[in-house]
This record gives structure tokens, sequence and C-alpha cells, in this order.
């Protein structure tokens, strides 16, 4: 068996926990620890993330949408294929070593995508993004961390509390969608949703996206 190779480290910002870029053959992952945050054969979950927001809004002539995670751009390059020509569409990525090797190591992985004219990449937390723009979005799609049990920054709890919750309700447009990705199921998430003003639908989706693998969930909130 090919052995994986590391290629890159990078400093996660506000804490002392590293992400690892690895390889092995074509195949990429990207670790924290011994945790495997994602890997590149591994797409259905965060593909669904947008695809399924992009359904809700399918209406919305120009549509703006947040993207929180570039992570192996599996979300972006999603949610381009399901949103129109008109679209305008800001990724949020912290890290900025995730950025550049989207355009380095894993530039075949994604393509043309960040150079899509509806493209806009910001290098910043998606917080700040999220409480300085009101009724701003028509979506947002929370792909950060492992989801509201996260493991790599406790200021992401800042994003799946309740006070998190009602900024990103703030940003949205009236009938705007909240999409979020976890690693698993978490009623006390879903019941903070409904109290943020959030219609909630939970979906269970396989990690391969061809009914295999390990189960995800994406919460399809939409603003009351």
């Amino acid at each position: 068996m090919i052995p994986w190779e590391k290629l890159d480290s990078a400093r996660i910002p506000g804490t002392g926990s590293e992400l690892r870029l690895m390889r092995r053959g074509t195949e990429f992952s990207i670790m924290l620890g011994s945790n495997e945050l994602m890997n590149s054969r591994l797409s259905g979950s965060e593909a669904a993330l947008a695809t399924l927001a992009a359904k809700q809004i399918e209406n919305v002539a120009k549509p703006h949408v947040l993207i929180a995670g570039l992570g192996m751009g599996f979300t972006l390059r999603a949610a381009l294929a399901g949103l129109g020509s008109e679209a305008q569409i800001v990724v949020a990525e912290l890290v900025p070593a995730v950025v550049s090797w989207a355009r380095g190591p894993m530039a075949e992985i994604f393509g043309d995508s960040l150079d899509d004219p509806r493209v806009s990449i910001r290098e910043t937390d998606v917080t700040e993004i999220i409480r300085s723009h009101r009724s701003r979005f028509d979506a947002i799609l929370l792909d950060v961390d492992n989801g509201p049990e996260g493991l790599t920054r406790e200021a992401n709890d800042a994003l799946y509390n309740a006070a998190g919750l009602r900024a990103t309700h703030a940003a949205l447009r009236p009938g705007g969608i909240l999409a979020v990705w976890s690693s698993g199921p978490n009623a006390a998430f879903a019941r903070r949703l409904r109290g943020a003003g959030f219609e909630v639908n939970e979906v269970n989706i396989r990690a391969t996206g061809k009914g295999r693998g390990v189960r995800h969930v994406i919460w399809i909130a939409t603003k009351s």
C-alpha cells in the first residue's frame, strides 16, 4: 500500500492546533491530530450541503450565498453547479494555508472553481462576515470544524450557540436558508435552531453520496 506523505501543515488561528495536508497517491486528507477532517474520496455529504440549499432558493433570481469553510471545495463546486449565472458566492476560510493548498497541491481537485467570476474568497473568520451583514444572504452554508460538536477551535462555538444562530438569522433575507453540515446528529442543536426562529429539516446523508459509508447530518433551516 502507498504510504501517506505529509505535504504541509498550518496553525489554526487563535489555537495551538495544527492542520496537516496528507497525500497518498491521488488521495488527499486534511488531518487534525489523529482525526481526519476531510478526505478527497468522501465528498457526498459536503456536496449535498450545497445541493440541498440551492434547491431551496432556486426561485431567487440573483442569490447571494455565504459558504463557511473552503475545505476541499466540494461544497463550493456543488454550489456553482446548482446556482445560476447571476449568483454571488462568498467563501470564508479562516486558515490561509487551506486556500494555498487549493491553488497548489489540490489544484486538480478544485479545477477552475476558485476563478469562477461568481466566487469571492475571504480569508477571515466567517462570524465577522455574518455579524456585519444584516439581511444580506439568501443562503448561509456552514461546513466549519466538525459541526456543532467542534474539534478544531473553541471560538467556533460562537457559530452554533444561541447567540450565533440569532446573528445568522439576522444575516439572512426573509425565507433565507441556513444549511449546516455535521458529522453526526445533535438534538440540542436542532432545538437551538428552532429557538432562533428557524423551521428545521434534518437530512441524513452518506459520506460517499452513493448509499454507503458513514452517515452525516445536514440541517436545512429556513428563516421564518
